[in-house]
C-alpha cells in the first residue's frame, strides 16, 4: 500500500503541470499543438504572474490558450500570434521581456547595481586598508592622567 501511495504521489508530481491544458483544448494536428505549446510556454498567466499559461489552471490562462490555438488554426505565424496577445494584453504577458528602448532599464539595472555595489565594496576595503589599524594612536594627556590615577588608587573590595 505504501509503495502504491508513493508511486501515485510521484506520478501526480510529474504530470501535475501537464494537467493545466484541458483535453478539449488540444489540437488534432500534432504540429500545431507543438507550436501552441511553444508559444504558450512563453506567455505569462496574468492571474498567477509567475507561471506560463501552459502551466496555469486559471480561467484567464485557459482563455489565452484557446486564443493561441484559434489564431494558429486561422493560419497565423508564431510571431503573429504572440503579437496578437501582446497587443491585446500588453508586454507584461511575455515571460521574457523584449530588449527595446523602453525596457532597457530591465536589462541594465541588475548588472549596473551589481557593478556599483562591487565598486563600493572595493573602495570601502581600500579605505580600511589605508587606515591601518595595526599602528596604535597616541593617547591624549587627559587619557594618560586618567590611567595614572587608576594605577595609583589601591583596589577596594567590598
Amino acid at each position: 500500500m505504501r509503495r502504491f501511495l508513493l508511486a501515485a504521489a510521484l506520478a501526480m508530481a510529474l504530470i501535475g503541470p501537464a494537467l493545466a491544458v484541458n483535453p478539449d483544448e488540444i489540437l488534432a494536428d500534432p504540429a500545431l499543438e507543438a507550436r501552441a505549446r511553444a508559444i504558450s510556454a512563453n506567455l505569462r498567466c496574468l492571474v498567477c504572474q509567475n507561471q506560463s499559461i501552459d502551466d496555469s489552471d486559471a480561467e484567464l490562462a485557459r482563455d489565452l490558450r484557446v486564443i493561441v490555438r484559434e489564431r494558429l488554426v486561422a493560419g497565423d505565424s508564431d510571431e503573429a500570434v504572440t503579437q496578437y496577445v501582446v497587443d491585446r494584453y500588453g508586454e507584461f504577458v511575455l515571460l521574457n521581456p523584449v530588449l527595446a528602448p523602453h525596457t532597457i532599464v530591465l536589462w541594465v539595472a541588475a548588472p549596473l547595481v551589481l557593478l556599483v555595489g562591487g565598486v563600493v565594496v572595493f573602495l570601502g576595503a581600500r579605505r580600511r586598508r589605508r587606515a591601518d589599524p595595526a599602528s596604535p594612536t597616541a593617547l591624549s594627556e587627559a587619557e594618560v592622567e586618567a590611567i595614572e590615577e587608576l594605577e595609583e588608587k589601591p583596589e577596594t573590595r567590598a
